[in-house]
This record gives C-alpha cells, sequence and structure tokens, in this order.
C-alpha cells in the first residue's frame, strides 16, 4: 500500500517494499498551452554536492556515469510526464543521495512561474513490479519558484529512504545546478558599445617657451626724453611708477626699466640700493648706512658749563629777551599824550590883524 508523505515526511523502502532493487521517481503536473516543464536528478556525495558535472542527470545527460541513474524521458504511462529510474544496487558508493528536482523551461523570458502550475506530484514505485510505494503532492508556497526540488532518495545506513521536499527557487533549474555545485554557464551579457577613445596623450609634453613677466608699469609720456628719477647715469626714464617718499604723499616718478623692477617688488618706501653719497646728513633711511656726528668728550662739556643748548633753546630765550624789554619801556613810557599849541609871536613893528 503507497504511502501519502507530506512536506518533510520520509519512508523507508526496506519497511515498505523489502526486498526492492529498482525503483522509479514518476514526476507529474498539469499546466496550461506553452510551458514546457523538465525533470532532473543530481547525484550528490557526503558534501552536499555532485562530484563532477556528469552527476547532474537530465535531458542533455540522460545517464550518470555509474550507468545506475538514468533518465527515461516522459514515457511513463498515465499522467507521469517524466520518470528516472535507479538501480540502487549499481549506485556509486561516493553518491549519499539522490536529489529529484523540475524546472520551467526558460521560465523568466516567458514570465511562467510555478503558480500557474496545478496538480504538481512526485510518487515512488518498484520498477519492476511497478507498484507505488509513495507519493508526495507538490504544492509551491510563494507561487513565483520558477524550480522546485520535489523529492530524494538517500541512503540511511544499508537502507535507502524517501523524504518529500518541496522546495522553491526562484532561479530556474540554474539556481537548482549551482546550489548543488554544478558548474552552469550563464549567458553573455550583452556587449556595451565600445567607449569613444580620446587621442593618446603623449608621455612628455613640449616644453612650453617661458613668458618674462611684464612689469606693471606705464610707458613714459612727454614731449622730451626724461633720465632716472633715482639716477641720472641709468639712462631715460622709460617707465611711469608710483613712488612712496619717507615722507610726504606718494608720486609718480619716470624711471628706468630697471628702477622700476625694484620699486614694484621692494616694500615702499625703500626701493633704491645704498649708493655713494646718499642718504645726505641728517636724513637716515633705512638701507644706507649712517653717518653718527662725533662725540663732544666730557671735558669739554664741563668746560662749557656741564651743560648744552641746543638751537631751539637759543632761540626761544632771545624771543623771551625781546618780548620782555618790549613790554618793560611800555610800562616805563608817559602815559600822558603829548599836545602840541600854536604860539604867536608880536613884534613891534607888527600889528595882529
Amino acid at each position: 500500500m503507497s504511502v501519502a508523505l507530506t512536506k518533510g515526511g520520509n519512508v523507508s523502502l526496506n519497511r515498505q517494499a523489502p526486498g526492492v532493487r529498482s525503483v522509479r521517481v514518476c514526476l507529474g503536473w498539469t499546466v496550461g498551452a506553452g510551458y514546457d516543464l523538465d525533470a532532473s536528478a543530481l547525484l550528490c556525495g557526503a558534501s552536499g554536492k555532485v562530484p563532477t558535472d556528469q552527476h547532474f542527470v537530465f535531458f542533455n545527460n540522460l545517464q550518470s556515469p555509474d550507468g545506475a541513474v538514468r533518465h527515461l524521458g516522459g514515457e511513463g504511462a498515465g499522467q507521469d510526464r517524466e520518470r528516472i529510474e535507479i538501480r540502487l544496487d549499481g549506485v556509486s558508493a561516493d553518491v549519499q543521495k539522490v536529489v529529484f528536482a523540475v524546472a520551467i523551461y526558460d521560465a523568466a523570458q516567458r514570465r511562467q512561474t510555478f503558480g500557474q502550475v496545478r496538480g504538481a506530484y512526485v510518487r515512488l514505485t518498484d520498477a519492476d513490479s511497478g507498484a507505488e510505494v509513495a507519493r508526495y503532492d507538490v504544492a509551491p508556497e510563494a507561487g513565483s519558484e520558477t524550480a522546485m526540488v520535489f523529492g530524494e532518495l538517500y541512503r540511511h545506513g544499508a537502507d535507502w529512504k524517501f523524504r518529500a521536499v518541496g522546495q522553491g527557487y526562484a532561479s530556474g533549474l540554474a539556481g537548482i545546478a549551482a546550489d548543488f555545485g554544478v558548474d552552469v554557464l550563464q549567458p553573455a551579457p550583452a556587449a556595451a558599445p565600445a567607449p569613444t577613445v580620446a587621442p593618446p596623450v603623449p608621455a612628455v609634453l613640449p616644453a612650453v617657451p617661458a613668458v618674462p613677466a611684464v612689469p606693471k608699469t606705464q610707458p613714459a609720456t612727454g614731449s622730451s626724453p626724461v633720465t632716472c628719477f633715482f639716477d641720472p647715469t641709468h639712462g631715460v626714464g622709460s617707465a611711469v611708477v608710483l613712488w612712496q617718499p619717507q615722507w610726504g604723499v606718494p608720486r609718480q616718478v619716470e624711471t628706468c626699466a630697471a628702477c622700476a623692477q625694484r620699486v614694484q617688488t621692494t616694500v615702499p618706501p625703500f626701493y633704491t640700493p645704498a649708493q655713494a653719497g646718499y642718504p645726505q646728513q641728517g636724513y637716515p633711511q633705512q638701507g644706507y648706512p649712517q653717518q653718527v656726528p662725533p662725540q663732544v668728550p666730557a671735558q669739554h662739556q664741563q668746560e662749557q658749563g656741564g651743560r648744552r643748548f641746543g638751537t631751539g633753546a637759543m632761540i626761544g630765550a632771545g624771543a623771551a629777551g625781546l618780548v620782555g624789554g618790549m613790554l618793560l619801556n611800555e610800562a616805563l613810557s608817559d602815559d600822558e599824550p603829548q599836545v602840541v599849541v600854536n604860539n604867536y609871536y608880536e613884534d613891534d613893528d607888527d600889528s595882529f590883524f
């Protein structure tokens, strides 16, 4: 009598079909027009992976390397769509289980899923007698699966057991094959358009001639040539620059090109280098040698009374004496005004009219 399995359930062949030598895994489903489903078997070792790609039995590889697993195609009677036969005593000792999967062919391009598949099942029969040992009705869980593992036949010591799996894959048969270690060739992506290649850049760029710096000057104007403001021996003043003297306001002067460059590159107001005869005595400037006046000996100072007076003090003393004299003269003068009286004199001989 057949055992109805639920997802995750299993059945022992020694107990349910003692003495069985070969079994057939029959797979069936109901679909509309335009659907093409394919069954396959993967012979896995102790690691859960196939030893070689030849241990993947499907429509392009109908037999395992040991010959114990054969794909019989769609020759099944009744509603069975495809069948896979397993000769139990011929399965290689390094194979621990055989996984049975069904995938929708070209599902992504056709936009087909197991959500439209009805009445999917897997059943295990005795290959010699045809008696059904176990059956599992497969139902997709999400409806978006494009491939599913229906069940698996695995070793349990000296016994073989069959388990109902019902695991779905949204990545199709390629996803199942890759999950079990099969080297699946993926379609090559469409070639991207060739990028526009820029003209090659030379490794060494040609040397660009250096452009001399243009002084920030203006050409000198005037009807007659003027010599350089800073030194007549430099030649004609061919450029006009803004000059900041040590005293006074900035003004424009005409200089030679060399002096114009020096004025623009030196912090004002000291543009010119030290020259013979400059600066004048009594007008110290930065950058020029200073002329220190001779010191008066202390003995001479004592002879002069031990005190020296500056020019300003002497001028102030003279002015004060002048003002004091004027005030003193005013105080001593007669305050009464001078009156002139006309005197008339009579002569003896003259009479007064």
